[in-house]
Formats: C-alpha cells, structure tokens, sequence
C-alpha cells in the first residue's frame, strides 16, 4: 500500500513539474508581431459620383477630355472646355446645391483619410515598390515608375502626402489580384500634378488644385477642395462597382429628427 501511494505521488508530482515547466515556457516565448486591423474604406457620401470636383474652376484645355462621373465645382461657378470635353454618364453642377453637398462630404472624407494611422511613414518615392492593404504616408509624394498594389476585392490602401503627390511623365499604379479601385485613395496635404500619360489609380482628396497633364488616365476622382481641377486631353472614369458603405462620417452631434405626426406628410428644403 505505501509503494502504491508512493507510485501515486511521484506521478502527481511529475505531472505538477511538466504544468509548470510549461507554464514557464509559455510566459518567457516571444510575442508574436501585431496583427494591423483591415482599414476601412474612405466614405465619400454624396460626392462618390463626382469623378471631377473643384472649388475654384474645373477647365479642360483645348483638346477633348472624356469623363465618365459628373462634374462640379463649388463655391465659385466656372467649368470651361466643355465642350469640346465630353461629360458621359453624368452632369455638371455649377455652383448648385449638388457641388456644395459634395464638397461638404469631400472635407469630411479628406479628414477621415488623414486620420488614419500609417503602417509605414516617411515615404519619399513609390516607384518599384510592392505594397498591401494599408496606410502609407510621406512629405512630398512621388512617383517616377511603378508602384504595384497587392490584395484582393477587400483590400483598402490610403496614402496620404503632407505637401504634394507629383507622379512623373508614362508612371503607373498596377493592381495585382482582385483589387477594387474604389478602395484606393489619396490624400494631399496641397496640390496633385499626374504626369502625361501616366496611368493612376484611386481618388485623389486634395486640399488645394490637381492637374492632369496631356493623356494622363485616372480610374478613378479628381477631388479638390479650395482650388482648380485642370484637364488636358484625360480619361477619367469613376469606378462603378463600388460596394459597402460609403457614407462620409462626420463626428459632429446633429439634433434629433422631428417626429412626423400620423397622417401628414413631412416635407424638407
């Protein structure tokens, strides 16, 4: 009976050993790296259907320009070039309650976007580089060559430039895997110049002016805030698959809505 006990309690006590040991081994082993959660999209709330938004002036310079999305400008009221710009799938709004809710949902989606936290800081030039879903920012922005952007249909990437985003003459954003355009965008602490012929992807939210030089192609927005948009002989085509919520939020407290009373109708503006 004493060596059956005995037996008992060398096993108990080996059994207590490894738990330990293990315990041990498990608070010593190194952390594994954090894991950054997927960005959201950048609401754009009524100014989604804009592939081209000024302050100041929108102007298409002598040769055609084809734009598929509507166009605005707000406050100020000048679009020139128009034609012989071609406008498809979409309106100018001149100075009309349309291009103000747009460019009111435009200084919303430009601060969301500057909010966000970078994965990666002090970027200089994207040329070469292969980059997933995420947050990437710099001072001045450029791009000489390629930049190739690698995911898939949920996959969102935010760049934000302090000054400006300068991309240089025949450069190109590639998408690799099932990348949705709606997802990319830019944010510009200034002004955006694309360089002719370049080929560029995502939305630009620019706090001053953008130009498109000769030929250059966006798959996606020109959006300015305070300052011109100028087109010279450009493709620009608003995504039309885009998914999701794309309300632009806007953190300030807003007053309840009135009740309606049953049985008569409630009208607004």
């Amino acid at each position: 009976m004493k060596n059956f006990s005995s037996t008992i309690s060398a096993r108990r006590l080996t059994a207590l050993t490894l738990a330990v040991a293990v315990a041990v081994g498990l608070s010593t082993a190194p952390s594994a790296l954090p894991a950054f959660a997927a960005e959201a999209p950048v609401g754009l709330g009524t100014a989604e259907s804009f592939a081209v938004l000024a302050g100041t002036t929108v102007t298409n310079t002598g040769t055609p320009t084809v734009i598929s999305g509507d166009v605005g400008v707000s406050p100020d009221a000048a679009v020139t070039g128009f034609p012989p710009g071609l406008v498809n799938n979409g309106e100018i709004h001149a100075a009309d309650a349309v291009a103000a809710s747009a460019q009111a949902d435009l200084t919303i989606a430009f601060d969301d976007a500057a909010g966000r936290l970078p994965v990666e800081s002090g970027i200089i030039d994207l040329t070469g580089r292969e980059l997933v879903s995420g947050v990437y920012s710099g001072g001045d922005l450029g791009l000489t060559g390629t930049v190739t952007l690698v995911g898939d249909s949920s996959s969102v990437f935010i760049f934000q430039a302090a000054s400006t985003l300068i991309t240089g003459s025949g450069s190109r954003v590639a998408l690799q895997g099932d990348i949705n355009p709606c997802n990319v965008f830019w944010q510009v602490g200034s002004s955006t110049t694309l360089g002719s012929g370049s080929q560029f992807v995502g939305t630009v939210l620019a706090l001053t002016s953008i130009t498109a030089e000769s030929a250059a192609t966006v798959e996606g927005r020109l959006l300015a805030r305070n300052g011109a948009v100028t087109l010279d002989a450009n493709v620009i085509t608003v995504p039309t698959d885009c998914a999701g919520d794309t309300t632009a939020v806007d953190d300030t407290p807003v007053a309840p809505p009135a009740v309606p009373v049953q049985g008569r109708a409630t009208f607004t503006g």
